[in-house]
């Protein structure tokens, strides 16, 4: 068998990944069919796009997303390929089809219940109640599983996946606090996601895709790379996974919410309407006074054509922010909301209509770049499609995300998590009970418990956070094992898993709990 090229690198040569390969075709092939086959792959079936689908096949669900942004990366990778840009995206360290897919299958898995409501909370609980001084994120939950949590692999760490894959995984490949240095949020223009989170100042960067535990694999996969893009960039298959990805979220929320009757007509004509008819008079207001009106018709776009250039002067463009509200205005206003959505075939076609015209045009739109801003990764979209995915964006923000029923709705949520993660911390300091601790709870402790004591003892600066607060003794190291693993094991949930765990563990559920993949 030919020799490998770095980039197909595994940590476990000597296992299975041979005959795996030779049955997939190929390397990457064979690691997209590990992720396929994970369990971790198939809860995402169960867990929040956006809001709770209970059942209803009208929703994403993070599965439904997951193979939607496989299928739009690979079309872009295979345009990429087959155009002039070839050659430069091979000099950036090489843009194949197959990684771009399996990542793009891959990038969600770390996804916890009930979406970026979980992923918040989450995040508070491990800073703030166990001391993670990286608390948690979904990018970087997605690269644990990976490489460690999942054990389909021949080594039982982790899916052995190739180097070019779980590179291809990093959407922001830093880590929240230490790793790289100098670290990118100290940049003068930090990449996105780099920078601190206004709310909560002095706990590093507000996206990130390692924890400490998984910085081995984290260098391992970016090393073949090192001579090809710059040490914060993305590499090419993990910029065009991220660019399918909002391509992708732009266009499949606005589906769903239109089927559902939340996103209506008369509202979002509303905003884009005024906002178009009165664009030269907003733009003279001042900032203070169009946050005061922002509620009014009009003034909430115009506080996103702001943001606009304070974030990203390097690609926003008056005249194509005017054209990209027009043109979401055609198609979305007097197009896809001209009717409600009564579950008709015309109905139906019209929705498909919507997003394989708007796909299209946006995959379309995509070019590669030698020598990209921080801001943007080297596969981008061109400014036109560039402004039109920022306006699909906001109205789906604006009149989705945003609607108080639900944030009632989400409030509830992150209380369920809140309270799960309090029962089984409860569970796990009972030690009359701590023997009948569910058996994967007390091997996701024992697992981090190990690599915190390794990490006290050869790197202990990498377990401080921002306040300086370090680590002393075995009590301490078992106590941040201990909280990585609730966490852990709270995000391997999905929705419904978790709203029956804690039915149980707070006497309510009429059945023993017996979800096999969670015990």
């Amino acid at each position: 068998m030919a020799a490998l090229d770095p980039r197909d690198h595994r940590r476990d040569p000597d296992g299975e990944t041979a005959g795996f390969a030779d049955l997939a075709g190929s390397p990457s092939r064979a690691d997209r069919d590990r992720i396929a086959v994970s369990p971790f792959f198939a809860r995402l079936g169960g867990v929040t796009q956006v809001v709770s689908a209970g059942g209803s096949g009208l929703l994403h669900n993070r599965l439904t997303h997951s193979i939607k942004v496989a299928q739009v990366a690979r079309a872009i990778a295979e345009r990429i390929n087959a155009s002039a840009d070839a050659d430069l995206a091979q000099k950036l360290g090489g843009l194949d089809p197959d990684v771009v897919e399996a990542a793009s299958l891959a990038h969600d898995l770390g996804h916890p219940p009930f979406g970026h409501l979980g992923e918040r909370t989450l995040d508070r609980i491990a800073r703030n109640r166990f001391g993670l001084a990286d608390g948690f994120e979904g990018n970087a939950q997605t690269l644990r599983i990976i490489t460690t949590t999942d054990v389909r692999g021949p080594s039982a760490a982790g899916l052995d996946l190739t180097s070019a894959v779980r590179a291809a995984v990093l959407k922001y490949p830093w880590a929240r606090l230490h790793v790289p240095s100098p670290h990118p949020s100290t940049m003068g223009v930090p990449p996105r996601g780099a920078a601190e989170p206004d709310d909560a100042p002095g706990t590093g960067s507000s996206k990130f895709s390692a924890y400490v535990t998984e910085l081995d694999d984290f260098a391992q996969a970016r090393a073949p790379f090192a001579a090809r893009i710059e040490y914060w960039q993305q590499t090419v298959e993990a910029s065009v996974m991220d660019t399918a990805d909002d391509i992708a979220y732009a266009i499949h929320d606005l589906q769903d919410f239109h089927r559902i009757g939340v996103l209506q007509h008369a509202t979002v004509a509303a905003e884009l309407g005024e906002w178009a008819e009165h664009r030269s008079e907003l733009s003279r207001l001042d900032d203070a006074t169009v946050s005061e009106r922002s509620r009014r018709p009009g003034y909430s776009l115009e506080r996103l054509r702001r943001r606009l250039h304070m974030k990203d002067s390097w690609i926003v463009d008056d005249d194509a922010f005017g054209e990209a509200v027009a043109r979401v205005r055609e198609a979305l206003v007097e197009g896809l909301l001209g009717s409600a959505f009564d579950g008709s075939l015309d109905a139906e076609q019209a929705t498909a209509a919507f997003s394989a015209q708007w796909t299209s045009r946006l995959v379309e739109g995509v070019s590669l770049i030698a020598s990209p801003p921080p801001r943007s990764g080297h596969v981008t979209l061109n400014t036109a499609q560039w402004h039109e995915v920022q306006v699909l964006k906001f109205v789906h923000r604006r009149f989705v995300l945003l609607r108080p029923d639900l944030a009632l709705h989400q409030r509830g949520q992150a209380a369920l998590v809140s309270t799960l993660v309090d029962a089984l911390e409860a569970w796990l300091g009972d030690r009359d009970e701590v023997f009948r601790l569910p058996r994967r709870l007390h091997d996701l402790v024992e697992l981090a418990h190990g690599e915190y004591r390794e990490l006290a003892r050869t790197t202990p600066e990498l377990l401080v956070g921002a306040t300086g607060d370090r680590v002393d003794g075995p009590d301490a190291v078992r106590a941040l094992a201990r909280g990585r693993a609730v966490v852990d094991f709270v995000a391997s949930l999905t929705d419904k898993q978790a709203v029956t765990l804690l039915d149980a563990l707070s006497g309510r559920a009429s059945q023993p709990w017996s979800d096999s993949f969670v015990l």
